[in-house]
């Protein structure tokens, strides 16, 4: 066979063209994806644009789950990953505005498509939640087991507990730590970091400010923080008849503007997300009023979190 010098020049050409385009689609594929599920803050959990906590990541095509609130699994849906897919699921503490879905999501994955296995990790309590969740399930399960041919999704769902701050999880693609953030009257309440290949992040639960906080995210890509706005709050509390209780509790376990400012800049952050807005009917609060007095301090780039906004 004559070689045709022309051709091989030319193919060659439309090879080196073209392998660009391939590794770019291979990186944007694999590359570390953070989706805002759940923005609002509770214990309201009824919102026509807001559901409570939870944040996505998906790291090398692997969705890993921050919270659970109420909603979660539409909001999944709505962010196009399928709930069985989901490998790992995170609660923060236990407040039902982060884990009154953590059962529903993983039953939610089990009907539609049996996941192989999902590890969840939490304060201490959640292998405890996990057994009486699959008890109130018991009738339904065994149904389906025998009526539709499902494997038993006890054998699915693994918990652990988590007592300390420190290393969480580590795998080939990850590596999760967290640090104990004051949240009163939880006691163990954590902020996670997660370090993958090609971006940090972290994701702060609820929490006042917290030096333990700014330290885990030092020198992250981005940090996604709650915020609590105190005009509002006091707007807010003439109507409610416990409300002098109810100030107490949101002035100590929230942090205010400024101080997510102070706790983004000690961090040295690239990018500040905020979101779990507290008050929950903050609806009336302007975006610049949320971030006038993050900006005292912060300097760096600042997003307000809105419910399936990828960041």
């Amino acid at each position: 066979m004559q070689f045709d010098r022309r051709a091989f020049l030319q193919g060659m050409a439309g090879l080196a063209v073209a392998a660009p385009r391939a590794f770019a689609f291979a990186n944007d594929r694999k590359r570390t994806r953070l989706i805002l599920l759940g923005t609002r803050g509770g214990p309201r959990v009824v919102d026509d644009n807001r559901s409570t906590s939870s944040v996505l990541l998906v790291i090398n095509d692997v969705p890993y789950v921050v919270d659970c609130g109420y909603g979660t699994s539409r909001r999944l849906l709505a962010a196009g990953i399928p709930l069985n897919t989901v490998r790992y699921i995170f609660i923060t503490h236990h407040h039902s505005d982060h884990n009154l879905e953590y059962g529903p999501l993983f039953y939610n994955g089990w009907v539609s498509g049996a996941p192989s296995r999902v590890d969840s990790y939490g304060p201490p309590g959640l292998v405890k939640m996990t057994a009486a969740f699959f008890e109130s399930m018991k009738i339904d399960i065994e149904t389906r087991i025998v009526d539709e041919g499902r494997p038993d999704p006890r054998t699915r769902l693994f918990p652990h507990d988590i007592d300390k701050p420190g290393l969480v999880l580590q795998n080939e693609d990850v590596k999760v730590t967290a640090a104990q953030v004051p949240h009163p009257m939880i006691e163990h309440a954590y902020a996670y970091r997660f370090d993958a290949a090609d971006r940090s992040i972290v994701i702060s639960g609820d929490t006042a400010y917290s030096e333990a906080l700014a330290d885990l995210a030092k020198d992250a890509d981005v940090l996604v923080h709650e915020i609590m706005y105190l005009p509002a709050i006091d707007a807010l509390l003439k109507r409610v008849p416990n409300a002098a209780r109810l100030r107490e509790h949101l002035l100590v376990s929230h942090t205010a503007p400024e101080d997510v400012g102070k706790v983004a800049a000690r961090a040295n952050v690239k990018t500040l997300v905020l979101y779990h807005f507290v008050p929950a009917d903050a609806g009336a609060v302007t975006d610049e009023q949320w971030m006038h007095g993050v900006r005292k301090h912060f300097r760096g780039r600042i997003i307000l979190g809105r419910d399936l906004m990828e960041v």
